[in-house]
C-alpha cells in the first residue's frame, strides 16, 4: 500500500468510527429525551378515579392528580380512553405513554410494563344489595358474581381459587358500572368491586348495597410506563414525592374520598 492509499485508508477509518460513536451517541440522547406531550390511557367510566361528570368532561382523583403532575413536569399531558382489558397493548404498541387510572401494582404486570413509586392504597370488596340474606362469601356459593374484565378484581379471584370455583359463574363487564347496575336489577348477586370504586358508587346510592367482605386482597395503585421510558419514569416519581411531601396527595385524597387514602411516596 502507497502512502496515499495508506493516508486514505487511515481517515476513512477515523470518519467511521467518528459516524459510528456519533450516532451511537445520538441514539442514547434521543432515548432519554422527555416527550413533547405525554398520552395518558384510561378507562373513562371508573369513579372517582377518572370518570365523565353530567357535562362529559373527565374528572376524578387521577385526572387532577395526571394535571398537577403535567405541571411540574413542563409537559402537557393528553387524555385516551382505551379498552382497558387491552390497556398492556395499547401502552407497547405506544397508542399511550402511560395508564395512569386506579391501576393496580401486580407481580404479572410488571413483568410486562414498568411502574411508579405506589401512591394510594385499595382493597377487594365484596358487595351485595342491602336486602340479600347473603352475609359471607360463603353465601355466594352457586351464585353469579359479576367484575370488571382486565381489572385486578380478575387477579383477586384467581388468588382465591376455592371461592371462584364455588360459583356459579363470574360475569365480566366493561366497567364496574354496569356490573352494579345489573347487582341492582337482581341480574346477579353480587359484584367483586375495587374498594374505591365500590365505595364511591354506594355512597351515591346509600342504602341500596351492603360490604359482606373487605378480605378479598389488598394492593396499591402505581402508573404504568413502558421499560425503556427510564428517565420520564424517574422524573414522575420525583413529582410523585414532591406531591406526597407538600400535602397535595392528601389534599386531593380528601376532595375524592374525604379521607386520606394515599401512602407516602419515598
Amino acid at each position: 500500500m502507497n502512502w496515499k492509499k495508506a493516508i486514505l485508508a487511515g481517515t476513512l477509518a477515523v470518519t467511521t468510527v467518528a459516524l459510528i460513536s456519533g450516532c451511537g451517541s445520538d441514539d442514547k440522547s434521543a432515548a432519554q429525551k422527555m416527550p413533547d406531550k405525554i398520552v395518558i390511557g384510561l378507562d373513562d367510566n371508573f369513579p372517582p378515579m377518572g370518570f365523565r361528570n353530567e357535562a362529559g368532561e373527565l374528572v376524578g382523583f387521577d385526572i387532577d392528580l395526571a394535571k398537577e403532575a403535567s405541571k411540574r413536569l413542563g409537559v402537557p399531558v393528553e387524555f385516551k380512553p382505551i379498552d382497558w382489558d387491552s390497556k398492556e397493548a395499547a401502552l407497547q404498541s405506544k397508542q399511550v405513554d402511560m395508564l395512569w387510572n386506579g391501576l393496580t401494582i401486580t407481580e404479572d404486570r410488571a413483568k410486562k410494563i414498568a411502574y411508579s413509586k405506589p401512591y394510594m392504597n385499595n382493597a377487594q370488596l365484596l358487595v351485595v344489595r342491602a336486602d340479600s340474606p347473603i352475609t359471607d362469601r360463603a353465601g355466594l356459593a352457586g351464585k353469579v358474581v359479576g367484575t370488571q374484565d382486565g381489572s385486578s378484581s380478575i387477579d383477586a379471584l384467581d388468588k382465591n381459587t376455592e371461592f371462584k370455583n364455588s360459583l356459579q359463574e363470574v360475569k365480566k363487564y366493561g366497567d364496574f358500572v354496569a356490573a352494579f347496575m345489573d347487582l341492582e336489577l337482581g341480574r346477579i348477586d353480587g359484584v367483586l368491586v375495587d374498594s374505591v370504586v365500590g365505595r364511591y358508587y354506594m355512597a351515591k346510592k346509600p342504602g341500596q348495597f351492603k360490604v359482606i367482605d373487605d378480605k378479598m386482597g389488598d394492593e396499591q395503585f402505581g402508573v404504568g410506563l413502558r421499560k425503556e421510558d427510564t428517565l420520564l419514569l424517574d422524573k414522575l416519581n420525583g413529582v410523585l414525592k414532591d406531591m406526597s411531601d407538600d400535602g397535595t396527595l392528601t389534599k386531593l385524597s380528601q376532595k375524592w374520598f374525604n379521607e386520606d387514602i394515599t401512602v407516602k411516596v419515598n
